[in-house]
């Protein structure tokens, strides 16, 4: 998960909606329209949080344990905290005048109504952070794939809903974009999600490259560990090649906000090439500059 921004004590929805600045891609920038900027925080808010409650990254006092009903004795199961969120969102889509209790849920409830959003990605986002409570390692590949369906993908079909452009081709390809930028996340976050007692990195591939656990405690990686790096990166290199084209299939202020999804994706893996794989010592970021050149070879469908 992305390394958290130090929270916004006493309001936890503006210290949760704060950390769309530390993400990787565009959340909702200003060239959108409003109203499409407005429902893209919503949708933020709720993937955030939810990141956050999986993590243990909530802002300190406890105020959103509170607020979704749960004691002070049982704040510190994540568990309890998702079934209590994942109950809160069913609020969200219930009928009648009943509200959420947290304010970022109430704040998603008009989005939900004036787009036609379905309960499926939010409790898949849920899913996914109940999933990091239980398995902490991958043996494959296709089984990292498999949690990226519930923990990525649904982000992405989310913003096609937001903004009316979904078809089966559009949802595919954001799906690979999708799936690059989590794995992407997960080899900038290798220390940290270890300090959590979670490996992203299939197990049969640290095998094929040699690599222990222990190997990935060091300060700096060896050469086993940045082989295995660069292999997971060109794997995320070739999904958002395989996505990009869904770039093209938009128009307008849409199509800019798609590229800069897959230049962050672009200009994060180069920023890991740049430190020669060795993500040990804290997560590799791209400049603005870099981001910027990557969003212009994205627009012109160039790599």
């Amino acid at each position: 998960m992305t390394a958290p921004t130090a929270p916004l004590t006493g309001d936890p929805q503006r210290g949760t909606l704060a950390k769309a600045a530390d993400e990787n891609f565009p959340v909702a920038p200003f060239f959108l329209p409003r109203a499409w900027r407005e429902d893209l925080m919503a949708v933020y808010g709720f993937a955030r949080l939810v990141d956050d409650i999986g993590d243990g990254d909530l802002a300190p006092g406890g105020a959103d344990a509170r607020l979704l009903g749960v004691s002070a004795t049982e704040a510190e199961d994540r568990l309890i905290l998702l079934e209590a969120f994942e109950a809160d969102l069913r609020r969200v889509f219930a009928g009648g005048d009943g509200e959420p209790r947290h304010p970022l849920l109430r704040r998603l409830r008009p989005t939900v109504r004036r787009r036609g959003l379905t309960a499926e990605p939010f409790l898949d986002l849920i899913a996914a952070n109940r999933q990091d409570q239980l398995v902490g390692r991958y043996e494959t590949y296709d089984d990292l794939r498999a949690y990226c369906e519930l923990s990525a993908n649904p982000v992405g079909r989310l913003v096609l809903a937001v903004t009316g452009t979904s078809t089966p081709e559009r949802i595919r390809r954001s799906d690979a974009i999708c799936t690059a930028l989590q794995i992407v996340e997960h080899l900038q976050d290798v220390t940290e999600d270890l300090g959590r007692d979670r490996v992203y990195l299939p197990a049969a591939d640290m095998k094929r490259f040699h690599v222990q656990e222990a190997d990935l405690a060091t300060k700096t990686a060896g050469a086993s560990v940045r082989a295995l790096v660069a292999y997971e990166a060109q794997r995320a290199r070739d999904l958002l090649t395989e996505g990009a084209p869904l770039v093209g299939s938009v128009h307008g202020r849409l199509r800019l906000l798609l590229a800069g999804f897959v230049a962050g994706g672009r200009a994060a893996i180069r920023a890991i090439a740049a430190a020669e794989y060795d993500v040990l010592p804290g997560p590799p970021k791209p400049g603005k500059l870099q981001l910027l050149r990557e969003v212009g070879v994205t627009l012109r469908g160039e790599g």
